[in-house]
């Protein structure tokens, strides 16, 4: 069969698009690695908890259930995703791993351990959460140092008795911080000094604020949106602020070395560890993608709010694809609505 449009992913972003291609009447399909709608949500950490509220995480077409202002855990919003496909009907293939996207001519085909797909058209919404970006020098640490990548990482329980040490420090590494801080000595490691903002302003959510002034929807290519980009993301909530000011938490400079059970930091310091919590996000991987003119030098797709240069090849739920919450639920449908008006089908 060949299909309108193959979308491969069905998170957040892959959802969006089902919701209006489906509304367009072609026909189309998502293919999905996991084997449940939202399983990437329910397999991160316990604790996790959106600092966005129900009213900025909700995807086009159905909110949130609960109250408006809260904050959603992990779970909620695995159920969520599997809602909003069940909602809407929408075609999901699971247990899909795309191994090849080439072209044939005019035809797309991706090859799966499932069999060969075809189609005119293709959208990459495979997410910006794909390959661990895990230091090099990691692999000096011995054995017997405790290494997990944040996305690895669950509850307290994993973890060996003694020091640990959480390497990044954005809002997951300095929720994770916290978590363990009740339980562990811990030291955090930045790159920068952590800014704080409050998760709540006035009764309202921060987010709540920006949304008010214009700063959810400015896009790359504004002078606020290239200002907002160029800065490191804040640390919403000051948890981890009072943990440092009461000593529950040390604050170090960016790890750069390590040997046997010792890390080593930019002052020179160094720190015995028997865990270490790896929260330095995730490498982007393309290399299953056998078109190499859609690429830059850095292996980044080159696009305008995700159209490519080649007919029918698209991306969605890139970070800052086109404003700061694109490849977050407050942000992914709007991108989608935009892609599916571009597709010409």
């Amino acid at each position: 069969m060949l299909y309108d449009v193959l979308v491969i992913g069905a998170g957040q972003a892959g959802l969006s698009l089902g919701y209006y291609l489906k509304k367009n009447k072609v026909s189309f399909l998502l293919l999905d690695k996991g084997s449940e709608i939202g399983q990437s949500w329910r397999k991160r950490y316990d604790s996790l908890k959106l600092f966005t509220p129900r009213l900025f995480s909700s995807l086009p077409g159905l909110s949130l259930s609960g109250d408006p202002g809260g904050y959603p855990a992990k779970d909620e919003i695995s159920d969520y995703l599997l809602k909003y496909a069940k909602e809407f009907s929408l075609p999901v293939k699971l247990g899909t791993v795309v191994s090849k996207l080439a072209k044939d001519g005019e035809c797309y085909v991706l090859s799966t351990n499932q069999g060969e797909y075809r189609s005119k058209q293709v959208v990459v919404a495979t997410g910006p959460f794909q390959l661990p970006n895990i230091p090099e020098f990691s692999k000096f640490l011995s054995d017997e140092v405790l290494q997990l990548h944040s996305s690895e990482y669950k509850n307290p329980n994993q973890l060996l008795s003694g020091t640990t040490v959480v390497v990044g420090a954005g809002n997951s590494g300095s929720q994770i911080a916290v978590e363990i801080a009740d339980h562990r000595d811990v030291y955090l490691s930045v790159g920068h000094k952590p800014r704080f903002m409050p998760q709540d302003l006035g009764g309202k959510s921060i987010f709540w604020w920006f949304d008010k002034l214009g700063l959810l929807k400015a896009n790359v290519n504004s002078k606020v949106g290239q200002m907002i980009r160029n800065k490191p993301d804040p640390i919403f909530g000051y948890e981890l602020k009072m943990n440092l000011s009461n000593g529950g938490i040390q604050l170090k400079p960016k790890a750069i070395s390590a040997n046997d059970n010792e890390i080593m930091f930019e002052d020179q310091s160094i720190v015995k560890v028997r865990n270490l919590i790896w929260s330095t996000g995730f490498q982007l991987d393309y290399s299953w993608i056998k078109i190499p003119a859609i690429f830059n030098e850095k292996g980044l797709p080159i696009h305008e709010r995700g159209v490519t240069n080649i007919h029918g090849l698209y991306f969605l739920g890139l970070p800052w694809q086109y404003i700061r919450g694109s490849a977050l639920l407050q942000g992914v449908g709007a991108d989608a609505e935009y892609l599916a008006k571009q597709m010409r089908l």
